[in-house]
């Protein structure tokens, strides 16, 4: 849901005491792989990953499917036959084929996928709340704002939430312990329609640059608030007029040919607005394949990967992975792809997959971060991992290494005023 000019400027106080607080900076680790920055793709539902990253050719047949396993450009790395764009891509990625939790609901799923940790209760019927674990994006963002981020919001979700039918939000991925005002900038609008615009940023009609500076010379002198507050407001007013985070919402500035290879629907341009958010100076920007659980193939799984679900998703991955290359960021850019959980090995009576946590696949790319490794092996039918097993709290430690900030040594204050680290889990040493 979009919000209004004069709700953000309501808000924008709030908000924006996170992007420029006075506080002191957060000590980065001493290692890192250069990584300044991250896109998540987070395929909402759960998509198969047996049917995508980790083909089972000789499992019996109620549990490989109908796909085919092809090679890719890593030497023992396949994939799917779904997958052709990104095997010929794979030099770019690492696949992490042991990722599991316990968590089968997918609110409760997806907030253990992207916070590291159990929520209190396995269930999908679920809401945020001032309580929650703050997932990666949100420590990504209160992180940037201890170190004075650009006048940007250092984490932006698009198109929409992660989230169960909509009546359900996945908790985690807003301030959460840390705050409202540590909540994402999140689009809420769908970026692939015409003449797509953030409306929250865009000056009103007959509202030009001479009029908002009499409103904010007007406001300066009858503000009562405290010095602090009104220069929130100032800076607020500087952001709703800043052209550089307006442009970056501006896809018709692109090249016809870009938008086309990205792909014409929401997933595409938003992997695209991604991109743009980047390049204007956020931190971490979460793109989600979804509406709402759209990966969650209970039946006729087969076809809707095949027909629906795959294309598109391969089609932004693939355009993103290339971009950011072509305009030599990717060294510098995460690029994770992940889900609530993976989905059963065993094929039910409705030509369908149910959930899974027990096993799943991550990709990642970028960030300096190796590629073209494939980090533990599943069981012959996908089940179990054969060998190390990966939690959520490892691949937030290993992305947050890579960043350059120490999973341990950083700590933030739950709600219950405990200080915790950023992560209790471990980086991979296989992929720095």
């Amino acid at each position: 849901m979009a919000i209004s000019r004069r709700a953000w400027l309501k808000s924008a106080p709030a908000i924006l005491s996170a992007w420029w607080p006075g506080v002191s900076r957060a000590t980065p680790a001493s290692t890192g792989t250069g990584a300044k920055r991250v896109v998540c793709i987070f395929n909402s539902g759960a998509p198969s990953h047996i049917d995508l990253f980790d083909p089972k050719p000789d499992a019996p047949e109620d549990i490989r499917g109908i796909f085919r396993p092809i090679d890719t450009a890593v030497p023992g790395m396949r994939f799917t036959e779904l997958l052709p764009r990104l095997a010929t891509r794979s030099r770019h990625l690492s696949l992490i084929r042991t990722m599991h939790h316990k968590h089968s609901s997918h609110n409760a799923g997806m907030t253990w996928s992207i916070t590291g940790k159990p929520y209190r209760v396995d269930s999908t019927l679920v809401n945020p709340g001032p309580t929650d674990t703050p997932s990666l994006g949100t420590l990504v963002g209160w992180l940037a704002a201890r170190e004075g981020a650009a006048m940007v919001p250092p984490y932006v979700i698009t198109p929409q939430p992660h989230c169960d039918s909509f009546a359900y939000l996945s908790p985690g991925q807003f301030g959460g312990c840390l705050g409202r005002r540590y909540d994402p900038l999140v689009v809420g609008e769908d970026p692939s329609r015409p003449g797509f615009r953030m409306k929250a940023l865009e000056p009103a009609d007959g509202l030009d640059a001479a009029r908002m500076e009499d409103r904010d010379r007007l406001l300066a002198r009858l503000s009562t608030v405290d010095p602090s507050m009104a220069a929130l407001r100032e800076k607020a007013a500087g952001l709703v007029s800043s052209p550089r985070l307006r442009d970056a919402f501006r896809l018709d500035q692109e090249p016809d040919r870009v938008r086309e290879r990205y792909g014409r629907h929401p997933w595409g341009q938003s992997h695209l607005l991604a991109r743009r958010l980047l390049e204007a100076g956020c931190r971490f920007v979460t793109t989600v394949n979804g509406p709402s659980i759209v990966w969650d193939t209970h039946k006729d799984n087969f076809n809707g990967l095949k027909n629906r679900l795959v294309p598109p998703m391969e089609q932004a991955f693939a355009a993103l992975l290339d971009d950011l290359d072509d305009r030599g960021l990717l060294a510098e850019t995460i690029v994770l792809w992940l889900g609530d959980f993976g989905r059963t090995p065993v094929i039910n009576k409705d030509t369908g997959r149910d959930h899974w946590p027990h096993c799943y696949t991550a990709v990642l790319a970028g960030g300096g971060l190796k590629a073209g490794a494939i980090v533990g092996v599943s069981d012959r039918t996908g089940s179990a991992p054969r060998d190390f097993p990966v939690t959520p709290a490892d691949l937030n430690a290993t992305v947050l290494a890579a960043l350059g900030y120490d999973p341990h040594g950083i700590f933030y204050t739950t709600a219950d005023g405990r200080p915790s680290p950023l992560s209790e889990g471990t980086p991979i040493r296989a992929l720095s």
